[in-house]
């Protein structure tokens, strides 16, 4: 991977977001968070409110962010002077990717980070930009509502009112960013198109992130995840193969169609996603109404000269794979098969389709894939044979 990188400072990374608030900054470091944790670099998102608030609490009020208010501008860079510092020691520990969530809305104060990572580090700025009036109303309440700044306002409206202020103060000493490297991304967030541009980007790694950047959206919809229903193999208690479904599968089989059937039923534009084996195309048979589309990549890991065995014949027959197995299930690879980190790699444009996607998508699969989905949305309870739901903002149940 340090091959990939080039320059000893280009090996670590810098994402600066920058915007007016409620554009979706946050919202955004969490996907790029997540989406480089799941590729397998080292990311941490730092946030700069979180730095403000332990420091100067959470009652401060909108004349806090004025830009003539010297004292208050002095304490805003000061806190992300601090998440900086943080950052660089981080990446100093073994970090590889640190994300600055910030308004860093002024030339001054990205000249101030850009110059504190010097010769460290290289600095990607991610501006994010939205015109929609509807859109920016929807997020300023949801802020309100939300934000740690606003625990104590018993007052929804009058922290509405304070949002606002503080939104007008910083429109006054806005400056979009027309330095460095840069990517903007302009109206994505109501997701109706938008624009995404780049200047002066390189390298592997900003690459991944453009692409990834080009194919999201903020846009909320469901994603529906689940294991196919119980097979014959699972039964038996062999690795892999091709097996149909048992008798409680096809009961599973029929329980999750009146589900989706039932859940989605106003949603015609939904499609269901399976695996190109038995089982998960048979789990998806009952459901009517809906396109399917087969994916190779959904595919079960590949157990290789393992597939068809019980984990007590791997013991048994092959003693050594067994124990490299055991201590380190994420790297190793079955002999002539697979590791559970090429499959996270063949899975990837699966994610970055499933991001595409403005419709909700049923996906049904293996455990393998679908814990590699899971640990992608964050959701750290991995399902045996239960549904989960994901809503498209950093939310879910067990239904």
């Amino acid at each position: 991977a340090d091959q990939m990188y080039g320059p000893k400072e280009d090996r670590k990374l810098v994402i600066v977001l920058v915007g007016l608030p409620a554009r979706g900054k946050t919202f955004t470091a969490a996907k790029l968070t997540r989406y480089l944790r799941w590729l397998g670099h080292e990311t941490k998102h730092f946030n700069v409110g979180k730095y403000r608030r332990l420091k100067h609490g959470t009652n401060q009020t909108a004349d806090f962010f004025r830009g003539d208010n010297k004292e208050g501008v002095e304490a805003r860079n000061e806190v992300a002077a601090l998440a900086m510092e943080d950052m660089l020691s981080w990446m100093e520990e073994g970090g590889q990717v640190g994300i600055c969530d910030a308004t860093n809305s002024t030339r001054s104060r990205r000249n101030m980070l850009m110059k504190m990572a010097e010769g460290k580090c290289k600095i990607i700025f991610v501006e994010t930009i939205c015109n929609d009036q509807d859109v920016l109303e929807r997020n300023i309440r949801l802020k309100v509502q939300q934000s740690p700044d606003y625990a104590e306002q018993t007052d929804f409206e009058a922290g509405v009112r304070d949002f606002k202020e503080r939104l007008a103060y910083y429109e006054k000493v806005y400056e979009p960013v027309d330095e460095g490297s840069y990517i903007k991304m302009i109206d994505m967030v109501s997701g109706n198109g938008g624009q995404l541009q780049i200047n002066n980007i390189s390298g592997y790694l900003p690459g991944r992130i453009v692409f990834f950047l080009v194919n999201c959206h903020l846009t909320p919809r469901p994603i529906l995840l689940t294991r196919h229903g119980e097979s014959l193999d699972n039964v038996r208690g062999r690795i892999g193969g091709d097996s149909s479904l048992s008798e409680v599968g096809e009961v599973y089989s029929r329980k999750l169609a009146s589900f989706v059937e039932k859940r989605l039923k106003s949603e015609r534009t939904a499609s269901i996603w399976t695996s190109t084996l038995q089982r998960t195309i048979l789990t998806a048979q009952p459901i009517i109404g809906f396109p399917k589309i087969q994916w190779r990549a959904l595919d079960e890991i590949n157990a290789g000269v393992c597939d068809g065995m019980t984990y007590d014949e791997v013991k048994k027959n092959k003693p050594e794979e067994y124990e490299s197995r055991r201590k380190d299930k994420l790297r190793y690879r079955y002999p002539r098969g697979e590791s559970y980190l090429d499959v996270i790699q063949r899975l990837e444009p699966v994610i970055i389709e499933l991001e595409r996607q403005r419709a909700p998508v049923v996906v049904i699969a293996h455990q393998v894939s679908v814990s590699s989905f899971c640990i992608f949305l964050n959701l750290f309870f991995l399902p045996k044979y239960v549904l989960w739901m994901y809503e498209g903002r950093n939310s879910c149940r067990l239904c």
